[in-house]
């Protein structure tokens, strides 16, 4: 059977021999290297072993990191001074007994045990503020893991839960176009049920991660296209301005299928001859920028910040923080642009 040593104890054997070693160096370096002096050197270790480990349970079973720091101070220094009375008054007899003094002279016993106090505490309270500051560090870490975990977890239920308001909204809006050509076109009908299913089908998919490439989504939004050029016909015209090296960006899954769906809602369903819906994709600076652009006038209702628009801002938010950018302009008296810069 492998025996391991865990953290604690390796990090007790090195400290207490890092101890011992610096001792016997400088008892060379100043001649005062002896058998005694050694003996006496293996007692203290010892005892500083035992005492600490003893500090340690106190520690652990009064659960005294848990307390407030204030506290924490003054347990500290009550527990050693406690200890290091106790090393003293160990200490102490055991050296006069074998005359192990550290000047090498008898001295009177309040004399060797004060002296031996003294230089107990002091290597005690190094030994407890070393071991309090690294569970203070350790705990502040993970403090600020558990943290930023739950940051993550809310991020990506608000994220989930937009994208549950998504779906349902895009399907209602599709149906409704169904719907309207049910009577009038049941070929037509027909052909948009399909498109429909291709647009679920390849939102499902996209939903498996919190970005998709623009490729990908431009699926979605062709299909999307497609099945409301059923309802407007000639009503609607669709242009496409995309630099190809865009495509393999990252996106929010659906955001652009959004931009295009509030920009046929607002814009184009308001003009009685139609317009023009463009995609627009390219670099700019250190930004990806995405924009849709529409026949219409921002006081028809898109500048009032329906669920599409809040929801865009608030997905770039959670995503990217204050890197991202979403904006809705009126570019002049026919023409609305929605657009995102997103960090290339």
């Amino acid at each position: 059977m492998q025996f391991k040593l865990n953290r604690y104890w390796t990090f007790q054997i090195v400290g207490w021999g890092l101890f011992g070693i610096i001792n016997i160096f400088f008892a060379f370096i100043f001649g005062q290297f002896k058998a005694t002096m050694l003996c006496r050197l293996l007692f203290f270790l010892e005892i500083g072993i035992i005492s600490s480990h003893f500090m340690r349970q106190i520690i652990r079973k009064n659960s005294l990191l848990l307390r407030p720091i204030n506290q924490q101070i003054i347990f500290l220094l009550i527990l050693t001074l406690l200890f290091a009375s106790f090393f003293s008054l160990v200490q102490t007899p055991f050296e006069a007994f074998y005359n192990f003094y550290p000047t090498g002279k008898p001295a009177p016993f309040h004399v060797h045990f004060f002296y031996n106090l003294s230089s107990s505490f002091v290597l005690l309270f190094i030994w407890n503020s070393i071991y309090f500051m690294y569970h203070y560090v350790a705990k502040s870490r993970k403090q600020q893991l558990d943290t930023l975990q739950l940051e993550a977890l809310v991020k990506s239920l608000e994220l989930k839960t937009i994208k549950a308001h998504i779906n349902p909204h895009f399907i209602f809006n599709a149906l409704n176009s169904i719907r309207a050509l049910i009577d009038e076109n049941p070929a037509r009908a027909r052909r948009a049920i399909t498109e429909l299913s291709n647009i679920l089908r390849s939102s499902l998919q996209a939903e498996k991660g919190e970005t998709v490439s623009l490729e990908e989504e431009l699926k979605i939004v062709k299909d999307y296209l497609a099945l409301e050029h059923m309802r407007f016909e000639d009503r609607l015209q669709v242009e496409y301005a995309i630099d190809d090296d865009t495509l393999g960006q990252q996106v929010p899954p659906m955001m652009l299928q959004t931009l295009v769906e509030n920009a046929i809602k607002h814009g184009i369903s308001r003009q009685l001859k139609g317009g023009v819906v463009k995609i627009i994709s390219d670099f700019k600076e250190n930004y990806h920028e995405l924009a849709v652009q529409n026949t219409g006038h921002l006081n028809g209702g898109a500048s009032h910040g329906g669920f599409g628009l809040s929801s865009t801002q608030d997905r770039l938010e959670l995503l990217y923080g204050n890197k991202a950018r979403f904006q809705i302009q009126q570019l002049n008296k026919e023409l609305v642009e929605a657009k995102v810069l997103i960090p290339a």
